[in-house]
């Protein structure tokens, strides 16, 4: 009588930005400066960005914030983990059905909990011997994705066990993704039977990170004109933009929050917005767009902003991220 040795189960690392632990001046603040401290966000020297931090946003941001999380928050927590961790348990079922191979599906923040270092933990007691890190965030940015495959790589180096680590770095123009948002599209459009001028919006980052050679804006670019082209759209039914601005230096334009103020003396009274390059819903899509957006927007005399909900814990996303997770 022999026993079969049971397959090594292989590690799926989710990783995402991260959100507070609470909508309190005090857990933002606890958020803000691990986030702001990242070099990789923050391409400043510290000598000049770590008194400006402390001295001034730190002081006074945090309180901002907290009330902006406040008209987001939900019974179950932060809108982004509770997402995360229905992602989790989901596509942990989906691998399981479709995948003859054992896995193990953990999720990390790159600021906030549960982080990077404890899922790279929580993985490791699972007996897993290889990683495939998934970064979501479709279009590379060194201040996303490369500062999740950073912290990885970091933690793996700080530990005693020996693991082989692959990871995503993009997909932005991959077929399942282009198809998930076209779908949430699709279905929001074939509900009402009417489809409205299109807002792609991305989060913005420095147009100086962009002259350093971060691919980040060209795979924006990329990602909206194949979506538009997947949808069938003339140039002139859609309109790509950058949100989220932060500090005084030039950031890419045109501005979300400046353009939802200019479209209806343009004639343009009727909108809906995707925001591609947010995988799951968090601050700056169901706040700064779904309600601090729509305000500008009617106020400015449009007459009604539609947000299409992010991919979140959809079975397009599953299927995308399995697709993704097969492929490497």
């Amino acid at each position: 009588m022999s026993i079969s040795k049971q397959p090594t189960p292989i590690g799926v690392l989710l990783t995402n930005t991260g959100t507070p632990f609470a909508p309190t001046k005090q857990a933002v603040r606890h958020y803000l400066r691990e986030f702001l401290s990242d070099n990789h966000v923050i391409q400043l020297p510290r000598l000049l960005w770590l008194p400006i931090l402390y001295g001034f946003i730190l002081p006074t941001r945090p309180h901002r914030s907290a009330q902006l999380y406040q008209q987001i928050w939900t019974v179950d927590g932060s809108p982004m983990r509770v997402t995360m961790q229905h992602l989790e348990i989901q596509l942990q079922a989906a691998l399981n059905q479709v995948n003859p191979h054992p896995v193990e599906v953990a999720i990390g923040m790159n600021y906030g909990q549960p982080s990077i270092q404890e899922a790279i933990k929580q993985l490791i007691k699972k007996n897993v011997k290889k990683i495939i890190a998934l970064p979501l965030f479709p279009q590379f940015s060194n201040t996303t994705t490369a500062s999740s495959i950073d912290r990885i790589k970091k933690a793996l180096s700080a530990g005693t066990t020996e693991l082989e680590l692959s990871y995503i770095e993009t997909y932005a123009t991959h077929e399942y993704y282009l198809q998930a948002l076209a779908t949430s599209t699709r279905q929001l459009w074939n509900k009402t039977e009417e489809a409205h001028h299109l807002l792609i919006s991305f989060h913005g980052i420095p147009e100086r990170f962009i002259l350093r050679g971060d691919p980040y804006q060209t795979q924006c670019q990329q990602t909206a004109q194949l979506l538009a082209a997947k949808l069938q759209l003339p140039s002139k039914a859609w309109t790509i933009c950058y949100q989220s601005r932060f500090g005084y230096s030039r950031w890419l334009k045109p501005n979300t929050q400046k353009l939802l103020a200019e479209l209806p003396s343009r004639g343009i009274k009727h909108i809906d917005v995707i925001c591609p390059g947010f995988a799951l819903d968090c601050l700056e899509t169901l706040e700064e767009i779904a309600i601090r957006g729509k305000k500008i927007f009617l106020k400015a005399g449009g007459q009604s902003l539609r947000y299409i909900p992010a991919l979140n814990a959809t079975k397009t996303h599953i299927d995308l991220l399995i697709r993704l997770i097969e492929n490497n």
